[in-house]
């Protein structure tokens, strides 16, 4: 059997996300080791197609990195044959218009999340891919991290008894733009642009905890705009008008209780800027994006509370690191050699868009409970 050579039109890699991850390291990366080898000996080969609206960074992306086409042409792309699948990394409120065209010219679907801005919009996408028969996903990179896969490895092997509660903590400190540039683009601070904590990272919270620990029943939130005044890349100074803090409390269909704090405006004083500490009757462990430390019940100090006296226990330095025992690939590349195999092979690829559209669903929870003032229970998302 001859080998797949599979077009993927590439739609957003002029930003930092789609170029660094998606392009560079996952599509180019699996197209310069010679592809994705199958069981029959034949190999599964990404070709990329850049599209996006920047003539000018286009052009020189494929010029450094030797990809043959791209185009501001849209439309030309989808009505072409040898193109197969159609990823769409863009800004979230251009997503919706190109994901559908895309559908309907019979592509396979992979795109960034959230996969749309609303709830029904985002359940539409499914049912129309699922009536198209295209195959088609959602990046959930996090869960293909060296650090989580360590922490999936502890859950399976029953590493941790009953778990009891799962606690994360993410974000950095996102420089305003006036005395040094931000590290992220300004667009993410405006809700008019489909910017906000909760809509960025409430849908990643939604498939660590649907995928490692259960199916998340109830959203308790708040949400806050620490910093009103940002300056954007043309520093100009502007309103941010997106939530840039949410704190978040979730419970899952089995009790388990998840909180998991997410900011723009901390200061790190962990090892990686997003860590989940997952509690069990036999044993703990804190995982990273990259490492995980466990410590079991025989190994727990007695920790005794007297703040008269200075403790010096050190009970960091009380915890095991996992071991890697493997080597771990790029997590966002994995996860595109998964579902080129599932475009290939039907392999199962349980990322799909209607598991996208239960991450928005978490999150528009999220922002309705931040307003209200409420615990929101989630209902059943579902294509019928």
């Amino acid at each position: 059997m001859g080998d797949h050579v599979l077009g993927v039109a590439m739609n957003g890699v002029t930003g930092r996300m789609g170029y660094r991850q998606h392009l560079t390291r996952s599509v180019l990366a699996i197209r310069k080791d010679g592809g994705i080898p199958l069981p029959d000996g034949s190999r599964i080969i990404p070709e990329p197609v850049l599209v996006g609206r920047n003539e000018r960074k286009l052009r020189e992306i494929a010029e450094r990195h030797e990809v043959e086409r791209w185009t501001t042409d849209l439309d030309s792309v989808l009505s072409d044959d040898n193109v197969q699948i159609y990823f769409d990394a863009q800004i979230t409120h251009a997503r919706e218009a190109a994901v559908r065209s895309a559908i309907a010219a019979g592509k396979h679907i992979y795109v960034e999340k959230p996969t749309a801005e609303t709830l029904d919009a985002a359940l539409e996408l499914a049912k129309l891919a699922h009536d198209a028969g295209v195959r088609n996903g959602v990046v959930q990179d996090k869960l293909f991290l060296p650090g989580l896969l360590k922490l999936r490895r502890l859950l399976e092997s029953g590493f941790f008894g009953r778990v009891l509660s799962i606690r994360g903590e993410f974000g950095y400190w996102v420089f305003e733009g006036d005395w040094q540039s931000a590290q992220r683009p300004s667009w993410n601070y405006r809700a008019e642009d489909g910017g906000g904590m909760v809509l960025d990272m409430f849908p990643h919270w939604h498939y660590v905890l649907e995928h490692l620990f259960g199916p998340v029943r109830t959203v308790t939130a708040k949400t806050a705009t620490h910093i009103p005044r940002r300056w954007d890349e043309a520093d100009q100074p502007y309103k941010a008008t997106a939530d840039d803090a949410a704190y978040g409390i979730f419970e899952l269909d089995n009790g388990l209780i998840a909180q998991i704090n997410s900011s723009w405006n901390v200061r790190v004083n962990r090892d990686e800027l997003v860590e989940f500490q997952v509690d069990g009757t036999e044993g703990s462990a804190v995982a990273g994006l990259r490492n995980c430390r466990v410590q079991h019940r025989t190994t727990t100090p007695k920790a005794v509370w007297n703040p008269d006296l200075a403790d010096n226990a050190g009970y960091r330095n009380q915890w095991q690191t996992v071991p890697d025992n493997t080597e771990f690939p790029n997590g966002f590349r994995a996860q595109w050699e998964a579902f080129l195999k599932h475009v290939v092979s039907g392999t199962p690829f349980p990322h799909d868009l209607l598991s996208g559209a239960r991450g928005l669903h978490m999150a528009e929870a999220g922002l309705h409970s931040a307003r209200t003032g409420h615990t929101v229970e989630l209902d059943e998302v579902t294509l019928t």
